[in-house]
């Protein structure tokens, strides 16, 4: 008799729990708070022991949303990480100096990471692979190509909306600039390259990669003045990578 009257007050609690839960929007543990209850039985865990398994859980399951839904938001070409990147087809490339920046400390400082060398050898790669470590310790980032966020900021200035257009670009904490250097920039175009990089500087990271040494950039468009003005703020605190290797396809 005992035992057939705690089966329904048990359910009670049960639809108790999961009522909170959702009002609370705990949704994994109003979802799996009878599972979580049997592992802690079986495991035989102490209160704070249970409690300290629901609240994990949880925070794993949130963390893993946003994680996936900031990657989604990112504007990155792909996700991939350093543990696809072979480092034995870059033996110039420093394995050390790569997984000292994945500690992200260069984000925290709010200083950059420059990627050079040609074509194929595997900058984006690397400066996507920092992206999603920064995005999987809670940093906002945000990818384009440099040909792009020119195109926008133009457009937005033809409407009126140059200064907050250029915010897209300004809040999160790692923007990653990709092919700066590939294609050719007009003056007005480097000035709004230029605006990105000052008001960036000592406040947000930029990861940027480009097929073109510093010396070169006065090429790109043509005023050794603004580019001087550019890789000043720039360079004040960044980490250089050369990648010299070969192409890897």
């Amino acid at each position: 008799m005992t035992e057939q009257l705690a089966r329904p007050a048990e359910g009670l609690v049960a639809d108790r729990i999961r009522r909170h839960a959702e009002r609370l929007l705990l949704r994994h543990l109003a979802t799996e708070a009878p599972d979580l209850a049997a592992r802690a039985e079986t495991a035989q865990l102490g209160y704070l022991d249970f409690l300290d398994l629901v609240l994990e859980e949880e925070v794993d399951v949130r963390e893993g949303r946003r994680f996936r839904n900031a990657l989604k938001l990112s504007g990155l070409p792909h996700h991939k990480t350093f543990d696809e990147f072979d480092f034995a087809f870059q033996p110039d490339l420093d394995p050390r100096r790569v997984r000292d920046l994945a500690t992200l400390g260069f984000v925290r400082a709010h200083s950059n990471v420059a990627l050079l060398g040609p074509p194929g050898v595997g900058k984006t790669h690397v400066a996507v692979a920092l992206a999603v470590a920064a995005c999987q310790a809670g940093f906002s980032i945000y990818f384009t190509s440099v040909d792009d966020l020119v195109r926008q900021l133009r457009e937005a200035e033809a409407l009126g909306r140059f200064a907050k257009k250029l915010q897209t670009y300004l809040k999160p904490a790692v923007l990653v600039l990709d092919e700066v250097g590939y294609l050719p920039l007009s003056r007005a175009e480097a000035n709004m390259l230029f605006q990105l990089v000052a008001r960036r500087y000592e406040r947000g990271s930029i990861i940027l990669t480009s097929n073109k040494a510093f010396s070169e950039w006065g090429a790109i468009t043509g005023d050794e003045v603004l580019v001087t003005a550019i890789l000043d703020r720039l360079l004040h605190h960044c980490d250089v990578l050369p990648i010299n290797g070969p192409a890897t396809g």
